[in-house]
């Protein structure tokens, strides 16, 4: 195992975008539209922090990540439907390697902690489809491809 040399890259903006999705169970007597709050306090503000805090630590939790300094990084938590509630995570730096695990990390530390806040609903939460949604800078860009263009 060893870390990427990145000593001779070039430094350009990087961006990323990553999502996560929180799904409900039935039995979770929660209701789409609605803040969640629980015990622990409002569960989506606090799931922003969360993932924040994590994005900027990432180096510190994926062995060979470079420390990345940050300029921006937001998340945002919807819900997408009765039962289900969409993470994504918008993260952006200059520097000479790529924030993609940043992304990855914010979003999927968001998704996980409000698993965390809403688990004495129920266990029955999944968290699903954590994917890179894009990224710019670098070599290439990449955008995935969007529902209606991926194969049956």
């Amino acid at each position: 195992p060893t870390m990427v040399d990145v000593g001779d890259k070039a430094v350009t903006t990087r961006t990323a975008d990553a999502r996560a999705v929180i799904v409900f169970p039935a039995d979770a007597a929660v209701e789409s539209g609605q803040a969640l709050r629980t015990k622990k306090g409002p569960v989506f503000d606090t799931a922003i922090i969360a993932g924040v805090m994590a994005a900027k630590r990432t180096h510190e939790l994926i062995p060979f990540c470079h420390a990345i300094p940050l300029e921006d990084c937001r998340i945002s938590i919807e819900w997408g439907g009765r039962d289900t509630v969409v993470v994504e995570c918008a993260v952006r730096a200059t520097h000479k390697t790529g924030v993609e695990m940043e992304a990855l990390t914010g979003a999927c530390t968001a998704a996980l902690t409000i698993y965390d806040m809403c688990k004495a609903l129920t266990h029955g939460i999944q968290i699903r489809d954590v994917a890179l949604v894009s990224k710019t800078g670098g070599k290439r860009d990449y955008h995935a491809p969007q529902a209606s263009e991926r194969a049956p």
